[in-house]
Parts: structure tokens; sequence; C-alpha cells
């Protein structure tokens, strides 16, 4: 009787549940799924990774932009410790990423044998759900509940662990059962739960009598997909739409509803302001924490009547504990509450449309009028050129730091759908280089820009051979200030200019960006950055673009807080 061994069990598992794409590195303990793989290219991808942080920024990258999980496969032992700042971020952010892990041979357990660790406590605090598998013949259905968790109900981080030996281990093929795997279940969301009916009722009628109503919106409705429904209850009610940096795309920039970015991060004055004086404010799958409400100002936990949208039960509310809350998938819920809410009034529509715009219209035209040190250029301008010449199909990643703020309120959104991705769970600096990896491998064909800086760099730039291996079409652009410039500026503001371990040495990104098979150039003038933007556009090829941009103490970036505190208020927000 024929016999299978577990590592190709869980390919074979893998592939019948949907997943097509593995990102990783190998290990020890990993060698025989690798030998897996080696046997089912075609139906399997692997992406081979320089470091397993970067595999799984690379499957969370990837995540986002298909609305199907991501996978990352590291072995036991730095493997694991490392690929756990990748996690962090996606179990923040609500990302469905699956981790193949393996370990030690169990008969080795607690012998300490190299790269021993206690996996399921390194990962309790990252993934939603985690377990050993101890016999081959369990792979089938424990990797279909594994799958299943990850994309059900709120997204996130779902760990196997798989001793080297189970691996190994031969299962015969006739007993071995694969009912499980026969159904896809990658795709987000899992299911739709709708809200109960008095709920929505009462958010209805709130919604219907506000005098000043507004939804902030964030990055639920796009793993719900809920982009039409949103724009049909904004327009149906003439609710003005602001997003949280995850949220953004949930609306198209030029439609009259849309506020902009609101927060502590990149957050628009005039939306913040609009936030902050509605009488009643739907939340729609954000977390709605201190950095998207402006440290609580909009909404205020007090004095505004707030709704809330959320998949998960334990969150809905959680911020806003006296909140109207509706448990359920967002565009069903959304769905529910446009049943209910009647058609605004021209009067009104007017009234409101006409605010927004205006609002919008001046914050565009205000623009920042001081003179730069030669050769260096401001963000904004490399944002909204790079922008017109490449065109609204392309996907866009920011890292934290510069980018963050400067792509998430000036790159502009034609029509709704995520095209940017910025990682603003835990903020991890060098996501936005292996990140463009896996949005790349996601989207095949389209172009992706990578907004990150000197600091980020320093930390992911290995991943450019990646890029070259596979002749991703990635225009990097680096934004250069020659410091740790986010955490300069918060000694700059709140402790006296008092500055310490924010001034490392300056690295030559262009002769390592080529040294990695990229074409590289530093950039001076805007005039030299259209003719490279404008000849990746036209061939897209990877290419390295660096940028000496101005100090966030020299020219202030669009984060509020700090606006405050140079107008006098040196109390560091709350995050």
């Amino acid at each position: 009787m024929a016999k299978v061994r577990g590592a190709d069990i869980l390919a074979e598992s893998l592939i019948g549940l949907g997943v097509d794409t593995i990102f990783g590195v190998p290990g020890d303990t990993g060698v025989v799924f690798y030998d897996a793989l080696y046997a089912v290219p075609d139906q399997l991808r692997h992406v081979l990774a320089r470091d397993e942080r970067h595999a799984a920024a690379m499957a969370d990258g990837y995540a986002r932009v298909s609305n199907k999980i991501g996978a990352v496969e590291v072995s036991s032992g730095g493997g694991t410790t490392y690929v756990v700042g990748g996690l962090g971020e996606a179990m923040a952010s609500g990302v469905p990423v699956l981790l193949i892990t393996s370990d030690i041979h169990r008969s080795s357990r607690g012998s300490g044998a190299l790269t021993e660790i206690d996996q399921m406590a390194l990962f309790s605090g990252v993934t939603k759900f985690r377990a050993v598998v101890e016999h081959a013949s369990d792979i089938p259905a424990m990797t279909a509940q594994a799958v299943r968790t990850a994309t059900d109900g709120r997204p996130g981080p779902v760990a196997l662990i798989f001793p080297e030996d189970v691996f190994d281990e031969l299962v015969e093929q006739e007993a071995l059962d694969m009912s499980p795997t026969t159904q896809t279940l990658v795709d987000v969301p899992a299911q739709r739960q709708s809200a109960s009916d008095d709920v929505v009722a009462r958010a209805a009628e709130l919604l219907a009598n506000a005098e000043r109503p507004a939804i902030m919106a964030g990055s639920g409705v796009h793993s719900s997909g809920a982009w039409s429904e949103l724009g049909a209850l904004a327009e149906t009610g003439a609710i003005p739409v602001a997003t949280t940096i995850h949220g953004r795309g949930v609306i198209a920039d030029a439609d009259q509803w849309s506020l902009g970015v609101v927060g502590n991060n990149g957050g628009r004055p005039y939306a913040n302001d609009y936030l902050a004086s509605a009488d009643v404010v739907l939340l729609v799958g954000t977390r709605a924490n201190a950095t998207d409400t402006n440290s609580w100002q909009g909404p205020a936990r007090e004095g505004t009547t707030v709704l809330q949208i959320d998949v998960d039960a334990d969150r809905a509310g959680r911020n806003f504990p006296e909140s109207v809350r509706l448990v359920g998938d967002a565009r069903t819920v959304l769905q529910q509450i446009l049943e209910q809410v009647p058609k605004a009034s021209d009067e009104v529509r007017v009234k409101r449309g006409e605010e927004v715009v205006a609002e919008r219209t001046a914050w565009a035209a205000d623009r920042w009028e001081g003179d730069l040190k030669d050769g260096q250029l401001h963000p904004r301008d490399v944002v909204e050129l790079v922008d017109e010449v490449i065109g609204s199909e392309s996907l866009w990643v920011a890292d934290p730091g510069t980018p963050t703020p400067n792509v998430a309120t000036y790159r502009a959104i034609s029509k709704p759908g995520r095209s940017v991705i910025i990682p603003r769970g835990h903020g991890p600096m060098g996501y936005a280089i292996p990140a463009a990896v896996g949005i790349s491998v996601a989207r095949p064909g389209l172009p992706v820009v990578s907004v990150t800086a000197d600091g980020s760099f320093a930390m992911a730039c290995g991943e450019l051979e990646t890029v070259s291996r596979f002749d991703l079409p990635i225009l990097y652009v680096q934004f250069t200030n020659h410091s740790m410039g986010w955490i300069k500026m918060l000694q700059h503001l709140y402790s006296s200019k008092r500055y310490f371990g924010v001034d490392p040495g300056t690295i030559d990104a262009v002769k390592v960006a080529e040294g990695c098979g990229l074409r590289a150039e530093r950039v001076t003038t805007l005039e030299r950055l259209r003719e490279l933007v404008t000849e990746f556009a036209h061939d897209p090829k990877p290419l390295y673009i660096d940028i000496e941009v101005p100090h966030m103490i020299d020219v202030l970036p669009p984060v509020p807080a700090w606006q405050t505190a140079l107008d006098g208020n040196a109390e560091r927000p709350v995050y």
C-alpha cells in the first residue's frame, strides 16, 4: 500500500485549501518540507526571502492587496524568533497570515537541543491561533482549521508548528482523510455576519436625525469589500467620510463626501475638525485608537454619539464604551443600515457637500512656501509627481517616519480600493521594502511604488536582491534625512532638543541597491525625478531612487500634534 510523507501531505493540503504562494527562508528542521515543495513548483510557488521578518512582511503585503491569506514558512530557532516581528504588524492590523514553522525532533524535547524554544509561548502574542501538529495524519484537518481561523471574523495570523520528524512520518495513502482540504478557505471574509435588526434600526435613526453626521472608515471596509455600500450610504445620507491611514482608499478623493485622512499621523486639519464637531459618528472597521482619533478629539469620547461596526464583538465599543455596537461584517451591516436610512433632503445635501468640497479645496491649495537646501526635495512634491506620472493603477506601500504622513495624505485615490498600504498596527521600520515584494507577487503586472527612508533602508536593504532576482516592477523612493527622523523630532518637541541615539552614519543606498542588481540613482531635482519615473512607467523594471528631504525639524510633515506642540502645547500626545 502506498505511503506519503507528512511534508507532502502539508503541501497537498495547502494547495487544496487555495494557497498558491509561500514566502520563506529554509532552515535545518524544514529541509523535508522544502523537498516536498520541490515536487510541486507549479502549484505552490515559493518566494525565497533573505530574512524571516521580511518573509512575514511579504506575506502580509500579499494578503492585504489580494484579500487572501498570505503564507510564510520558517524553521526553528532563529527563524521563529525573527518572524515574530513580522507577525506583530499583521496581528495588530488584522491581516490573515498563515505561519508554517518546523521544530526540533519530538524525541529531543527538553534536551536543550540546538534551536529548541517553546514556540507555542513564543507566538502567543502575535497569533490568534497556534497549534503543534503531532501526527502526520492530523495535517489536513489542522491545516484547514488554521486557515479557516485566519480568515474568519477579524482576520489575523495563525501558526502551525511541525516537529521535523512529523514531516518524515509516513501515512498510508488510502487511510488518509484529505476531505477537510477540498474547499478553498483562503478568501476574506470567510463568512458575512449581519447585525441585529433592532440595533441597525437605532443606528439608522440616529444617522437620519443627526445635524452633523460623519463616518470614520478603516481597513475593515477593505477586508469586507464594502466600498460600494459605504459610498451608497454616504450618498444617500449626505454623510462625509473620513478615513484612517489603514482605511485609505475606501472612497475616492474626488468624491464630494470624501474628507480625507484623519488622526494624528497624516490627518488633515479640516477633517479632524469635522470629526471633532460631528454629533453622530459611524465607525466602520477601525480600531479608532488614539492615533486615529487625534488623541480622542474626533470623535470625542464624551458629547458625541458613536456607532461602531466591527466584525469582532470584543472590539466593537472597546474605545467608546457608550457606543451603539453593530457586530458583523462591514459590507453586510452597511447594507442593512442603507436599507433604513432615508435620503437626505436636497437642502442638506447641498449644504454639507459644499462645505466638504470647499474645505478640501482650500487645504489642497495651501502649500509650503519656504526654501530648501540645495539638492533637497519636498516630500509632498515627490509623492505628487510620482503619482501623476505613474497613474492611478499603481499600488503604493510606505514605511513609518517621513513616508507615512506624506503618502497617506498626498497620494491621490481615484477610485475605491486598497491601493495604499501603510503598516500602522505596530509601525515597523523596514516594512515597505519587503512588503512591496508580496504586493507585486499578489498583483503581477501592476507597478508598485515603495516609499522608504534611510533608517528603514538600513533594516531591510537585503531584500533588494529578492526584487532583482524576480525582476519585479517596483519603484523604490527613499526619503533621506540622515537620522532617525521621527524620534529626533519627538526629542526636538518634547525633550527640549536633547538629541540622543538618533544620528547614525549615512549608508550609500545607491551603491547598495546597485550591488543587489537594481538600477539606482540619487536625484536632486524634480526634473530628473520626472525623467526617471517616466522611464519606469513606460518600462517597469526595478528602480531605486534616493532623495534627500528636509528634516522634520525644518519642514513639518502633516502631523497635527506636532503643529500643536510648535504652537505652544508641549504635552506629548497619547498614543
